[in-house]
Parts: structure tokens; sequence; C-alpha cells
């Protein structure tokens, strides 16, 4: 796609002049094929429009704040209601306690809530709650997965220094002996065990958590007094009306939840069990936003939705669909697509294929056709989507899968994600 003189062009040109790198996070420069635009002018249902207009069936859904749809005019209309009212004051408003209350209600391991802005917020607030509650440092995480951008758990290490990582042991996710061999090195100073949902880790294939694993960190945990930390703010009511981990009947004791659990206004929650209430009391975190009212109205709003609607088993059926649509089409071509994780959050990766090129030239090819899809982050449904949009998204892989097929022997290599995927790996 030709973006030579394009406004996204031209808004790169200023950004590069005021902006470190002209983009950073998750959007920065060089994570995507060149032919994907940095900037957007707004979003409607499930599609998003480019600052040079181009609409785009989106998968990503705002890298997974969008579960019920841009602009969902129920959830949007709670939040302006509440702005007429008040959104920033000296102190929360009722708005509070009812989203507290509504979380307890939810979550079945919670008896309490707290609010904040991201999910960094909630995991590093969560790790707080269990040094305070244990009054011990050490923290198990698994290699390679993510849990925010604080210095503790940041993916690059530029500008981390040693005491930022200091009394932290990986271990490898499913593994039972690689996690009880961090146990005991942990020795009696362990504080907490972070797990994903799900192992959803950048550039290789995801998978479901294996329930052997599961109940041994949780019967670690108990066995210990460390605290089992759930960091469910990615996967968060895409695969549950609870904690991610309800599923395996596996109950943490603190859950992170965020992204979409306001439809893309911005809140994230941490919930608790009751034997880490007082330690949630007793430390110091606040931010000069985190009450702010209008979020809470629309996380309410969401959370009836999730409540009141079939959402769930819609998402699931048309991930399903596009699963089984994807793996059909990628065969008649030729290609071996792996399709990993949960339907409503897949990720796609081709065999033989170690630095992406395949994944960037299918990726491409699909934004050329209108489909928004990543070549290495998983992606995300929305409950905006129809079937109408799977259909045209199967349409659209069937014109890529065909265009590689007949340029897979001229792609160059992807050397812009080497620093990336070869830590991922």
């Amino acid at each position: 796609m030709d973006r030579t003189n394009s406004r996204d062009r031209e808004l790169r040109a200023r950004a590069e002049a005021v902006i470190p790198g002209g983009m950073y996070g998750h959007q920065a420069v060089g994570l995507l094929p060149d032919d994907y635009p940095q900037f957007f002018e707004k979003g409607e249902g499930a599609h998003i429009w480019d600052a040079d207009g181009r609409r785009y069936l989106d998968f990503m859904c705002a890298y997974g704040p969008n579960l019920f749809g841009y602009a969902n005019p129920q959830i949007d209309a709670a939040y302006v209601r509440q702005l007429g009212l008040g959104d920033t004051l000296t102190g929360p408003t009722a708005l509070m306690v009812e989203m507290a209350e509504a979380m307890v209600a939810m979550v079945s391991h919670a008896q309490w809530a707290m609010f904040c802005k991201n999910g960094t917020d909630a995991t590093s607030m969560a790790l707080t709650i269990a040094r305070a509650h244990t009054r011990k440092k050490t923290v198990i995480r698994a290699k390679g997965a993510y849990h925010g951008a604080a210095a503790w758990c940041t993916p690059r290490p530029a500008g981390v220094i040693e005491t930022d990582r200091a009394h932290q042991i990986f271990c490898d996710y499913n593994d039972v002996g690689s996690l009880e061999e961090a146990v005991r090195q942990a020795g009696d100073d362990l504080a907490c065990i972070f797990a994903a949902p799900f192992k959803h880790d950048a550039f290789i294939d995801q998978a479901e958590p294996d329930l052997a694993y599961a109940r041994r960190v949780r019967e670690i945990c108990d066995q210990t007094g460390a605290l089992l930390i759930v960091d469910d703010v990615r996967a968060g009511l895409r695969l549950a009306r609870d904690c991610s981990w309800s599923k395996i009947g596996v109950q943490p004791d603190l859950s992170t939840w965020g992204k979409c659990i306001a439809n893309g206004h911005p809140i994230s929650a941490l919930a608790g069990a009751d034997k880490a209430r007082k330690a949630a009391s007793a430390i110091y975190v606040t931010g000069s936003f985190w009450y702010q009212a209008a979020p809470m109205a629309a996380g309410l709003e969401t959370l009836r939705l999730v409540r009141d609607t079939d959402y769930l088993e819609r998402i699931t059926a048309l991930g399903q669909r596009l699963r089984d649509g994807l793996a059909e089409r990628a065969k008649a071509a030729g290609f071996s697509l792996r399709q990993t994780g949960p339907v409503t959050m897949p990720l796609f990766l081709f065999d033989d294929d170690p630095d992406l090129r395949k994944g960037f030239c299918f990726s491409s090819e699909m934004l050329a056709r209108g489909v928004y899809v990543h070549p290495w982050h998983n992606m995300f449904l929305c409950a905006a989507m129809t079937e109408q949009d799977i259909d045209g998204a199967l349409d659209a892989a069937e014109g890529a899968f065909g265009v590689l097929k007949r340029n897979v022997g001229d792609l160059a290599p992807v050397e812009k994600l080497a620093f990336l995927s070869a830590g991922a790996r």
C-alpha cells in the first residue's frame, strides 16, 4: 500500500521531530510492516479508520480494550452523562463503591477491589500488596510473560538497573519442575507467584494453562503463605465472566484487570481475597485521575452488558468460524499456519518463518484488503463483529495467501524485530 504522500507519513515526519523515536510502546516504529498506519482518526463498532480515511476490520481491538465495539452507544452514553455531572473531582463519587460492588459480584475469588488507570498500575500494586502481606520480597513469574511496562517487568532493558529486577526468579510456564526449582531458590522469602491466564507471549505459540501446573501453583502458595496473582489484564472477560482461571477451577488471591473492563475508557482494577485486605489498606498508592467518575460509569455499563448479554458465546462462535476458515484456506494455498490460544484471542504464525517474513507479507496483504491483523502479537475479537465480517476477513485471507504463495521465495528478512523476537524465544 503506497503511503508516500499520505497524511500518515506527514504525521510520522512531524512526530519524529518532537517524539523520541517518532513513536513508542507497542506501536513503535519498525514493529509492524512499513505500510501499516501509525495514526488513526476514528473507530466505530468493529472498524477503525486511519488518518488517511482508510477503513479496516480491526482484529487488534485497540490491543484489547474494545470488547463491545468502538463508540458503543450505551457505554459511551453512560460516560458522557457522568461527564456532565463531574469526572475528576477532589474525591470519588458513589460510582467507585458501585464499581467495586460489581467487581466483587462478578469475580468469584474477590471480596474487595481497588481501581487505577492501566495494567501496569494494577500489577505493580498487586506486587506491593503481596510483599506487604507476606513481609517477603521474592516474586516468581514465567519467562517471557508480560506484566506491564514498569522497571520491574518491562520487556526492554534500556534504563533498567539490577536493583529494579532484584528478588525475581523465572520459571517456564506450564512446567511444574521448573516452577518447583524456582520455589526452591526462593527459600523462605517467597512473596507471590504471578500467573498469566494462558501463555500469551509474543512471537511464539500460545498455550492453555496445564491443570497440574495451575494446581501446583495454588498448592505452593497455600503451603508457603505466598499470594497467587493471576494477571487478567489482557484476557479478562474474553475467556469467562469471571477470573480466567475460574475455568479450570483454580482461584487466585489477587487478580489484575484492565483493557476492556470499561470498553476502552481509562480504568483498571485489582480484585482481591479477604486475606490480603489488611495489606491492601496499608500500602500507599494513588494517582490524580484514579478516582475519575466517567470511566467508572462506563465500567458499570460494560459489566452490565457482560452480565446481561450473550457477548461471550457470540465472540467464541465467531472466533471458531475464523479459525476453521483460515485453516481451510491456508491448507488450500499450501501453507502450514499455526493458530494458537483461545479462539477469542487468536495468534497466527507460519511454519518455517523464523524471521517473520511470511507473517509480515501476509499481514500487509490483509491490510491492503481492509483487515487489520498482527504478525506476531495475539489478536482479539469483539462483540460488534458479525459473521459477515468474519467471512469478509476469510475472503481477504484467501487473496493474501495467494500473493504470499507467488512471492514467498523473494521475501526480504524482517531484521528490525531481531532484538524482540530473540528474547521472546
